[in-house]
């Protein structure tokens, strides 16, 4: 045996020929000693796990910006200067910035530990002529592997035996409805969501039982190879990271500049000592940068991230709640995200009528509806007898739990029947069950023996095509009469159309003695009862959010392994599509990366599709700057989760793979949540914007304070740890409560913003520099009228200091609605700005009275009758700036712009 076993096409190699390649035996199994030295060889049935990242290492990224850096450049000028209380505040400074952002990451890591659920996955296997259970880490290739009803595949495995055996491949495949398991020899090019005599890693045993061989374990098994292929996309960065770079950049590069040509020209021009120039520069320096933006970004961020946990989204990472906020483009999966991954009957079609069944999933509450009025059972003999026959051929269960969430035990298909049976309200079926024969794919169909009002009966269920060939008569409301083969087949194509999957029902009285079954007791003399149509329900909630998307103007695409037929049905259902055009896989496939590109723009339905291809979607709607989410919950949806600027991973129906490729997870694995989380994401950037028009005009108006000084040559009025003190109080104080505002009305009605939107648009650099010369001019202006007036230069500072502060403090209220009054009737539904603006009055009176405080920063106790400049300056600016906005407003609305 070689290692490279993996390259085989196992689907197209007769079992025994398989058997033969792997040197093993399905009577004795492996024996111990082989099993040791395939282990060796091969390793262990595990994926490689990921090295997690040291936490110290984690930490040290946080100081990975430009403006950090320039920061520590002004340490260590101040240091050499020996100015050393200022080094270490403006370090510590640095380590809170990066302290609250380690802190935040940390605590979304957290929120999604709490999620996980991890089992131990046994096997139980044939070795030395033993059945026995092991770990399924201990399979190797060769190894016979025993299937049964509720077990999980170990590993993929070469099936040899099939005895009425279902897998639900969805995790895998993306297929609704279990796969139907063969033992034959399929064609070499067959797709892997048709390789029915393959059991793959993962899957779950729906009904019966197999045995297996195993042909690959660890990363060579279909889930290791999208493993590798998740390996191999690279991490998005989000646009708020690429636009918070780029400012921290251009920022950089203007204090850089600004402050060498401010040194030179108070070295050459001016009378300054090099040493207070030197400190004066780097006054300017620590002044410009806004130390606290970091601080607030993961702070307002990490209130998204709390608000999306109380709204059932978990986020993984900070920056994503903004993302989402400019998502375009939702890919979504199809089963179990838009639908409940239930099936649910429909349609029941008769020789007479068809009616339709309402009611979502496995929960037994529904009507069976003819021209929307309900049924009459007692006047519909045949729909009687049809759903009689769906709940007689049956094994499966459904119950509900203490929770009163109604599941399958059994086949899921057979589960929506005895679902139909429970809402049709029949009393307890008293049918005894004679004899049966099992369904199975060979023959596809059921049949059971029956005693019932007094005849025995034979009912049989199955494949439609099946059993038009076995039926020569059909059962209608006026007796049985021939069979009429157009009308079903228009019928059953009908309802395929609609993404309906058809089962048949047909029915045989025979004598009252007879005690048993076989094949050959049905051929004859049976008569045709009628179809039911089954389908995947979607989600009402689900239903609700695309609408919502729509006018949010968020495109939806679906993206499901489904037959083309059923996803087009289930599109139209759901408002994705039109119901006619979808692409499949195969035609992906042989797409070059140009067509794909148009394609994607023009279709929104994709059907039958790979892991690879799915990523090459996301690929290619992204390749126009689209802003793309990715909804998944298996295996195969992990490439394209990680590829998306958003993947969207379901908590309760996912796997752990889906998981830790996505940026978010929805705890209750409902669609409308991803719309939740696009709310709160608009509601988060909105709320960033206004940060940063509050926070910028405080740095401006410092450096503007700072140039000015030197330029006329005067006193410079404020030192770089009292600015330092200015930029953080008003950052982590005052600004925060901006986190808190409230959505505007209007916002999931606007699309979504470009995302190559720039941070500052020529309004907000505009109102950032007349709020800037505005406040820094007026403190210079009042500092020269104080000083001439004799006041004590320290006293002049702390002045200083408080004008800036309560400036600020007083254009908050301005800035919670940027263009809009500032007195609105939601003045006073943001509690959190008086409870800040009350921390930031008491923190300004400790840095003026408490002695300590007064040695630190170089301030000195204000007269009472001092503290009306700067309360007087802020009623100033506030009225200034509402007068401002007011002249914005009519611009706009001479514009057109609102």
């Amino acid at each position: 045996m070689k290692k490279d076993y993996g390259n085989n096409n196992w689907s197209a190699i007769d079992a025994n020929t398989v058997i033969d390649i792997l040197h093993t035996n399905v009577v004795n199994g492996l024996s111990e000693e082989e099993v040791k030295n395939r282990l060796d060889e091969f390793g262990k049935n595990d994926l490689p796990e990921k090295k997690q990242e040291n936490k110290f290492v984690r930490f040290l990224k946080q100081f990975d910006s430009i403006l950090i850096y320039v920061l520590f450049f002004a340490a260590v000028v101040t240091a050499v200067l020996g100015q050393y209380f200022e080094t270490i505040f403006i370090l510590l400074v640095t380590l809170i910035n990066a302290s609250i952002g380690f802190i935040q990451e940390n605590k979304a890591g957290k929120a999604l530990d709490k999620i996980k659920k991890m089992l131990s996955s046994k096997a139980q296997v044939i070795r030395d002529r033993v059945r026995k259970e092991i770990n399924a880490t201990d399979l190797t290739i060769g190894d016979i592997v025993l299937l049964a009803p509720g077990d999980k595949v170990p590993a993929d495995l070469r099936l040899m035996t099939a005895d009425n055996l279902k897998i639900d491949e969805s995790t895998l495949t993306g297929e609704s409805v279990p796969s139907e398991k063969i033992i034959s020899v399929l064609d070499p090019d067959t797709i892997l969501a048709d390789k029915t005599n393959m059991a793959f890693s993962g899957t779950a045993i729906s009904t019966g039982t197999g045995i297996g061989i195993v042909v690959a374990t660890g990363e060579n098994t279909e889930i290791g190879m999208i493993n590798k292929l998740l390996d191999e996309v690279p991490a998005i960065t989000t646009p708020l990271i690429k636009q918070t770079a780029h400012f921290g950049k251009m920022v950089s590069i203007v204090i850089v500049v600004i402050s060498l040509f401010v040194f030179l020209f108070g070295y050459f021009f001016r009378d300054y000592q090099t040493e207070v120039l030197l400190l004066s520069v780097i006054g300017l320096a620590v002044a410009a940068i806004p130390e606290g933006m970091p601080a607030i970004l993961s702070i307002i961020l990490a209130i998204g991230v709390r608000n999306m946990a109380r709204r059932k989204a978990i986020i993984r990472h900070l920056p994503s709640v903004e993302t989402l906020g400019a998502v375009s483009v939702i890919f979504t999966d199809k089963t179990g995200t838009l639908t409940k991954n239930e099936m649910t009957v429909k349609t029941l079609q008769t020789a007479d009528d068809e009616f339709k069944v309402t009611g979502i999933g496995y929960i037994p509450e529904g009507m069976i509806l003819i021209n929307e009025e309900q049924v009459d059972l007692k006047q519909q003999s045949v729909l009687t007898r049809l759903i009689y026959c769906m709940e007689i051929c049956n094994d499966a269960a459904i119950s509900n739990d203490a929770d009163g969430l109604w599941t399958v035990q059994g086949d899921p298909t057979e589960g929506a029947l005895i679902t139909l049976y429970r809402k049709a309200n029949f009393e307890v079926n008293q049918a005894e069950r004679i004899a049966t024969i099992p369904f199975d794919s060979e023959y596809k169909y059921m049949a059971a023996l029956t005693h019932i009002g007094g005849e025995n009966i034979i009912f049989v269920k199955g494949a439609p095509d099946h059993l038009f060939e076995m039926v020569s008569k059909e059962q209608s409301l006026n007796g049985v009469r021939n069979f009429d083969f157009t009308y079903w087949n228009d019928k059953v194509t009908h309802l395929a159309d609609r993404g309906q999957r058809i089962i048949g029902a047909a029915y045989k009285v025979v004598d009252s003695g007879k005690s048993d079954l076989k094949h050959e007791d049905i051929y004859d003399d049976l008569i045709f009862l009628g179809v039911a149509g089954i389908i995947d329900s979607p989600r009402r909630e689900a239903l609700e959010a695309i609408d919502e998307c729509l006018k949010a103007r968020i495109r939806v695409k679906m993206i499901t392994g489904d037959l083309v037929n059923t996803a087009k049905a289930i599109g139209l259902e759901m408002g994705i599509g039109d119901g006619k055009r979808a692409i499949q896989g195969k035609d992906i496939e042989k797409m070059s990366d140009d067509e794909l590109v148009m394609a994607v723009h023009e279709y929104d339905i994709f059907a039958r599709t790979t892991p690879q291809q799915k990523l090459r979607l996301v690929n290619a709607q992204q390749l126009d700057g689209s802003i793309c989410a990715m909804t998944g919950d298996g295996v195969n949806d992990a490439p394209a989760l990680k590829k998306a600027d958003v993947g969207v991973a379901m908590g309760i129906k996912g796997t752990e793979v889906a998981k830790d490729a996505a940026e978010m997870i929805l705890v209750d694995d409902n669609f409308k949540t991803i719309v939740s989380a696009v709310e709160e994401g608009r509601r988060v950037f909105s709320n960033l914007t206004k940060t940063i028009l509050f926070i910028l005009p405080t740095n401006g108006a410092e450096s503007f304070l700072i140039i000015a000084s030197i330029l006329f040559g005067v006193m410079i009025p404020i030192t770089p740890v009292q600015i330092l003190w200015i930029n953080m109080i008003t950052s982590i104080t005052i600004s925060l409560a901006l986190a808190f505002e409230n959505i505007e009305p209007g916002t999931m009605e606007r699309p979504p913003r470009l995302p190559n939107t720039p941070l500052l648009s020529k309004y907000f650099i505009w109102r950032i520099l007349f709020i800037s010369v505005l406040i820094g001019g007026g403190t210079l202006i009042l500092n020269m009228i104080l000083l001439s007036r004799g006041y004590d230069a320290d006293i002049v500072k702390t002045i200083t200091l408080q004008v800036i502060v309560f400036s600020q403090l007083f254009h908050l209220f301005n800035c919670r609605s940027i263009r809009g009054y500032a007195f609105n009737k939601n003045f006073f539904n943001n509690k959190a700005i008086y409870v800040v603006s009350t921390i930031l009055i008491v923190l300004q009176l400790g840095i003026t009275y408490l002695p300590f405080m007064n040695r630190l920063f170089a301030t000195k106790p204000l007269p009472v009758y001092d503290w009306l400049y700067p309360i007087l300056f802020g009623l100033g600016i506030f009225f200034i700036i509402e007068i401002e906005k007011s002249i914005i407003r009519r611009i706009d609305k001479y514009k057109g712009v609102i």
